[in-house]
Protein backbone atom coordinates (compact mmCIF):
# COMPACT_ATOMS: atom_id res chain seq x y z
CA UNK A 1 0.00 0.00 0.00
CA UNK A 2 2.73 2.68 0.87
CA UNK A 3 4.43 1.31 -1.86
CA UNK A 4 1.80 2.41 -4.21
CA UNK A 5 1.45 5.46 -3.17
CA UNK A 6 4.89 6.67 -3.73
CA UNK A 7 5.64 5.39 -6.83
CA UNK A 8 2.35 7.35 -7.66
CA UNK A 9 3.33 10.48 -6.03
CA UNK A 10 6.97 10.08 -7.41
CA UNK A 11 5.06 9.78 -11.02
CA UNK A 12 3.05 13.18 -10.10
CA UNK A 13 6.89 14.76 -9.33
CA UNK A 14 8.83 14.06 -12.98
CA UNK A 15 5.07 14.57 -14.70
CA UNK A 16 5.15 18.21 -13.21
CA UNK A 17 8.73 19.32 -13.89
CA UNK A 18 8.34 20.28 -17.06
CA UNK A 19 5.22 22.43 -16.31
CA UNK A 20 7.77 23.88 -13.59
CA UNK A 21 10.56 24.70 -16.14
CA UNK A 22 7.61 26.60 -18.13
CA UNK A 23 6.62 28.78 -15.28
CA UNK A 24 10.40 29.50 -13.94
CA UNK A 25 10.84 31.13 -17.43
CA UNK A 26 7.73 33.93 -17.18
CA UNK A 27 7.92 36.89 -16.63
CA UNK A 28 7.47 38.45 -13.01
CA UNK A 29 4.45 39.44 -11.70
CA UNK A 30 4.50 43.11 -11.78
CA UNK A 31 1.65 43.32 -8.77
CA UNK A 32 4.47 43.01 -6.39
CA UNK A 33 7.09 44.56 -7.58
CA UNK A 34 8.47 41.46 -8.98
CA UNK A 35 9.46 39.48 -6.49
CA UNK A 36 6.59 36.78 -6.85
CA UNK A 37 6.45 34.67 -10.12
CA UNK A 38 2.86 34.23 -12.03
CA UNK A 39 2.70 30.75 -10.47
CA UNK A 40 1.44 33.10 -7.10
CA UNK A 41 -1.63 34.66 -9.44
CA UNK A 42 -4.35 32.69 -6.78
CA UNK A 43 -3.00 35.10 -4.09
CA UNK A 44 -5.42 37.99 -4.03
CA UNK A 45 -3.18 40.35 -2.46
CA UNK A 46 -2.03 43.25 -5.02
CA UNK A 47 -5.35 45.25 -3.99
CA UNK A 48 -4.68 45.12 -0.36
CA UNK A 49 -0.73 45.78 -0.53
CA UNK A 50 -0.71 48.28 -3.00
CA UNK A 51 -2.54 50.87 -0.72
CA UNK A 52 -2.27 54.48 -1.73
CA UNK A 53 -2.97 56.01 2.04
CA UNK A 54 -0.86 54.29 4.52
CA UNK A 55 -2.91 56.57 7.44
CA UNK A 56 -5.89 53.72 7.10
CA UNK A 57 -6.75 54.16 10.63
CA UNK A 58 -7.87 58.61 9.55
CA UNK A 59 -10.50 57.38 7.03
CA UNK A 60 -13.21 57.68 9.51
CA UNK A 61 -15.01 60.61 9.26
CA UNK A 62 -14.35 63.50 11.38
CA UNK A 63 -17.00 64.11 14.19
CA UNK A 64 -17.52 65.71 17.49
CA UNK A 65 -20.22 62.66 19.16
CA UNK A 66 -18.54 60.48 21.13
CA UNK A 67 -17.94 57.56 20.24
CA UNK A 68 -18.88 53.57 21.69
CA UNK A 69 -15.40 51.90 22.68
CA UNK A 70 -14.99 48.70 23.37
CA UNK A 71 -12.42 46.92 26.35
CA UNK A 72 -9.59 44.57 25.49
CA UNK A 73 -8.79 43.69 29.03
CA UNK A 74 -5.19 44.26 28.28
CA UNK A 75 -5.35 41.17 25.79
CA UNK A 76 -4.34 41.67 21.99
CA UNK A 77 -5.53 40.07 18.77
CA UNK A 78 -5.28 36.76 19.48
CA UNK A 79 -7.01 37.05 22.91
CA UNK A 80 -3.64 36.45 25.18
CA UNK A 81 -3.24 38.86 27.86
CA UNK A 82 -0.67 41.82 26.91
CA UNK A 83 -0.87 44.12 29.63
CA UNK A 84 -1.61 42.93 32.95
CA UNK A 85 -2.99 45.07 35.61
CA UNK A 86 -6.33 46.18 33.00
CA UNK A 87 -10.38 44.96 33.20
CA UNK A 88 -13.55 46.43 34.06
CA UNK A 89 -13.86 49.84 34.76
CA UNK A 90 -17.04 52.21 33.80
CA UNK A 91 -17.72 52.26 29.80
CA UNK A 92 -16.26 55.05 28.36
CA UNK A 93 -16.93 56.61 24.93
CA UNK A 94 -14.54 58.60 22.73
CA UNK A 95 -13.85 61.93 21.78
CA UNK A 96 -12.16 62.50 18.19
CA UNK A 97 -9.72 65.15 19.65
CA UNK A 98 -8.13 66.90 16.47
CA UNK A 99 -4.31 67.44 17.93
CA UNK A 100 -3.22 69.17 14.27
CA UNK A 101 -4.39 73.09 15.78
CA UNK A 102 -3.31 74.52 12.53
CA UNK A 103 -5.94 72.67 10.16
CA UNK A 104 -7.91 75.58 8.23
CA UNK A 105 -11.31 74.53 6.95
CA UNK A 106 -12.08 72.94 3.98
CA UNK A 107 -12.15 75.65 0.87
CA UNK A 108 -10.87 78.33 2.67
CA UNK A 109 -8.26 80.35 2.21
CA UNK A 110 -4.91 79.64 3.81
CA UNK A 111 -3.48 81.52 6.75
CA UNK A 112 -4.70 82.93 10.29
CA UNK A 113 -8.19 81.98 11.72
CA UNK A 114 -9.84 82.33 14.71
CA UNK A 115 -12.05 80.20 17.12
CA UNK A 116 -14.62 80.38 19.81
CA UNK A 117 -14.31 78.14 22.16
CA UNK A 118 -18.17 76.71 23.55
CA UNK A 119 -17.17 74.26 25.87
CA UNK A 120 -15.05 72.74 28.62
CA UNK A 121 -15.40 69.60 29.79
CA UNK A 122 -14.45 66.13 31.29
CA UNK A 123 -12.65 63.30 29.02
CA UNK A 124 -13.01 60.00 30.45
CA UNK A 125 -10.06 58.99 28.12
CA UNK A 126 -7.77 61.80 29.40
CA UNK A 127 -6.07 62.99 32.64
CA UNK A 128 -6.49 66.98 31.14
CA UNK A 129 -9.99 68.42 29.89
CA UNK A 130 -11.17 68.93 26.32
CA UNK A 131 -12.59 72.29 24.84
CA UNK A 132 -14.67 72.06 21.78
CA UNK A 133 -14.36 75.53 19.90
CA UNK A 134 -15.70 76.32 16.56
CA UNK A 135 -14.78 78.80 13.52
CA UNK A 136 -16.49 78.92 10.37
CA UNK A 137 -18.78 75.95 9.12
CA UNK A 138 -17.17 73.19 11.80
CA UNK A 139 -16.82 72.18 14.75
CA UNK A 140 -13.98 70.05 16.90
CA UNK A 141 -12.38 69.04 20.31
CA UNK A 142 -9.03 70.53 21.11
CA UNK A 143 -6.80 70.05 24.38
CA UNK A 144 -7.90 72.65 27.00
CA UNK A 145 -5.82 75.08 28.36
CA UNK A 146 -5.32 76.18 32.25
CA UNK A 147 -7.59 79.07 32.40
CA UNK A 148 -9.80 78.79 28.90
CA UNK A 149 -13.24 79.39 29.41
CA UNK A 150 -16.68 79.35 27.08
CA UNK A 151 -16.82 82.00 24.92
CA UNK A 152 -13.11 82.66 24.23
CA UNK A 153 -11.69 83.76 21.01
CA UNK A 154 -8.15 81.71 20.44
CA UNK A 155 -6.31 82.11 17.39
CA UNK A 156 -4.42 80.02 15.44
CA UNK A 157 -1.51 81.01 12.84
CA UNK A 158 1.99 80.21 10.73
CA UNK A 159 3.28 83.28 10.06
CA UNK A 160 6.87 84.34 11.62
CA UNK A 161 7.96 87.68 11.73
CA UNK A 162 10.68 89.41 12.58
CA UNK A 163 9.27 90.62 16.03
CA UNK A 164 7.62 87.83 18.87
CA UNK A 165 4.34 88.26 18.94
CA UNK A 166 3.06 88.66 22.39
CA UNK A 167 0.28 85.58 22.14
CA UNK A 168 -2.55 84.81 24.82
CA UNK A 169 -3.07 81.74 26.63
CA UNK A 170 -4.65 79.22 24.26
CA UNK A 171 -3.78 80.97 20.59
CA UNK A 172 -1.48 78.15 18.60
CA UNK A 173 1.54 79.57 17.25
CA UNK A 174 5.17 78.32 15.14
CA UNK A 175 8.14 78.32 17.44
CA UNK A 176 9.93 80.94 15.69
CA UNK A 177 6.76 83.50 16.46
CA UNK A 178 6.77 83.00 20.10
CA UNK A 179 9.25 84.66 22.41
CA UNK A 180 11.86 83.16 24.54
CA UNK A 181 10.55 82.05 28.05
CA UNK A 182 6.85 81.07 26.24
CA UNK A 183 4.85 78.52 28.75
CA UNK A 184 3.70 76.08 25.86
CA UNK A 185 2.19 72.64 25.40
CA UNK A 186 1.01 70.60 22.92
CA UNK A 187 4.23 70.54 20.73
CA UNK A 188 4.87 69.03 17.40
CA UNK A 189 8.09 67.33 16.91
CA UNK A 190 7.23 67.50 12.79
CA UNK A 191 5.63 70.29 11.66
CA UNK A 192 2.22 69.83 10.50
CA UNK A 193 2.43 66.45 12.43
CA UNK A 194 0.28 67.49 15.37
CA UNK A 195 0.42 67.46 18.68
CA UNK A 196 2.91 64.94 20.38
CA UNK A 197 4.28 66.00 23.56
CA UNK A 198 3.69 67.95 26.22
CA UNK A 199 -0.56 67.08 26.26
CA UNK A 200 -0.75 65.16 29.95
CA UNK A 201 -2.93 66.98 32.57
CA UNK A 202 -0.99 69.95 34.31
CA UNK A 203 2.10 69.95 31.87
CA UNK A 204 4.02 72.39 30.24
CA UNK A 205 6.99 73.10 28.28
CA UNK A 206 9.57 75.94 28.41
CA UNK A 207 10.98 77.50 24.79
CA UNK A 208 14.68 78.31 25.75
CA UNK A 209 16.03 79.47 22.86
CA UNK A 210 16.14 79.48 18.91
CA UNK A 211 19.30 78.74 17.25
CA UNK A 212 19.47 79.01 13.11
CA UNK A 213 16.19 78.20 12.48
CA UNK A 214 15.66 75.47 15.45
CA UNK A 215 13.88 75.79 18.60
CA UNK A 216 15.34 74.15 21.68
CA UNK A 217 12.20 73.33 24.40
CA UNK A 218 12.57 72.39 27.41
CA UNK A 219 10.44 69.35 28.56
CA UNK A 220 8.21 68.51 31.65
CA UNK A 221 10.77 65.50 32.20
CA UNK A 222 13.14 68.95 32.33
CA UNK A 223 14.94 67.14 28.82
CA UNK A 224 15.72 68.77 25.87
CA UNK A 225 14.17 68.73 22.50
CA UNK A 226 15.30 70.72 19.59
CA UNK A 227 12.84 71.09 16.56
CA UNK A 228 12.33 73.48 13.51
CA UNK A 229 10.69 76.36 14.39
CA UNK A 230 7.71 76.14 12.31
CA UNK A 231 6.78 73.57 14.52
CA UNK A 232 3.12 74.58 15.86
CA UNK A 233 2.46 74.91 19.88
CA UNK A 234 -0.46 76.33 22.00
CA UNK A 235 0.50 78.60 24.13
CA UNK A 236 -0.20 77.99 28.10
CA UNK A 237 0.11 75.22 30.36
CA UNK A 238 -2.40 72.12 30.11
CA UNK A 239 -6.03 72.04 31.90
CA UNK A 240 -6.67 69.97 35.23
CA UNK A 241 -3.24 71.17 36.96
CA UNK A 242 -4.77 69.66 40.22
CA UNK A 243 -4.83 65.70 38.48
CA UNK A 244 -2.05 64.55 40.40
CA UNK A 245 -3.57 65.29 43.46
CA UNK A 246 -6.44 63.62 43.65
CA UNK A 247 -7.31 61.02 46.49
CA UNK A 248 -8.45 57.34 45.53
CA UNK A 249 -9.73 56.80 48.91
CA UNK A 250 -11.09 53.00 48.46
CA UNK A 251 -10.28 49.90 46.24
CA UNK A 252 -13.94 50.92 44.61
CA UNK A 253 -12.63 53.57 42.56
CA UNK A 254 -9.52 52.38 41.24
CA UNK A 255 -11.91 49.68 40.11
CA UNK A 256 -14.09 52.11 38.22
CA UNK A 257 -11.10 53.64 37.01
CA UNK A 258 -10.20 50.18 35.09
CA UNK A 259 -7.25 48.88 36.78
CA UNK A 260 -7.16 45.06 38.26
CA UNK A 261 -5.72 44.73 41.66
CA UNK A 262 -2.20 42.97 42.45
CA UNK A 263 -1.56 39.85 43.52
CA UNK A 264 -1.24 40.03 47.72
CA UNK A 265 1.85 37.96 48.27
CA UNK A 266 5.31 39.73 49.45
CA UNK A 267 7.75 40.31 46.95
CA UNK A 268 11.33 40.71 48.05
CA UNK A 269 12.72 43.90 46.89
CA UNK A 270 16.28 43.29 45.31
CA UNK A 271 19.40 45.80 44.79
CA UNK A 272 17.70 47.50 41.72
CA UNK A 273 14.86 49.07 44.02
CA UNK A 274 17.09 51.70 45.52
CA UNK A 275 17.07 55.53 44.37
CA UNK A 276 19.12 56.54 41.66
CA UNK A 277 20.81 59.59 40.39
CA UNK A 278 21.51 59.32 37.16
CA UNK A 279 22.30 62.63 34.40
CA UNK A 280 19.78 63.64 32.37
CA UNK A 281 19.90 61.96 28.68
CA UNK A 282 21.21 63.92 25.82
CA UNK A 283 18.99 65.97 23.90
CA UNK A 284 16.25 65.19 21.44
CA UNK A 285 16.94 66.32 17.96
CA UNK A 286 14.54 65.99 15.14
CA UNK A 287 16.44 68.58 12.85
CA UNK A 288 18.28 66.75 10.10
CA UNK A 289 21.74 69.04 10.74
CA UNK A 290 24.26 68.94 8.11
CA UNK A 291 27.23 67.03 8.36
CA UNK A 292 30.68 68.07 8.52
CA UNK A 293 31.62 66.69 4.93
CA UNK A 294 28.55 68.67 3.85
CA UNK A 295 29.61 71.84 5.71
CA UNK A 296 33.51 72.20 4.32
CA UNK A 297 31.99 71.61 1.05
Amino acid sequence: MVSSLTRAFGAMLLGSGSRLSQVALQPKDPCLGGQLLSACHGFSTCAVLSTANPLWKYRIKYTIRPIGMKKTGGRDHTGRIKVHGIGGGHKQRYRMIDFKRLRPEDGAEPGPFVEKVINVQYDPCRSADIALVAGGNRKRWIIATENMQPGDLIKNSTHIGRMAVSAKEGDAYPLGALPVGTLISCLESHPGKGAQYIRAAGTCGVLLRKVNGTAIVQLPSKRHMQVLETCIATVGRVSNVDHNKRVIGKAGRSRWLGRRPHTGLWHRKGGSAGRKIKPLPPMKCYVNLPTAAAARD
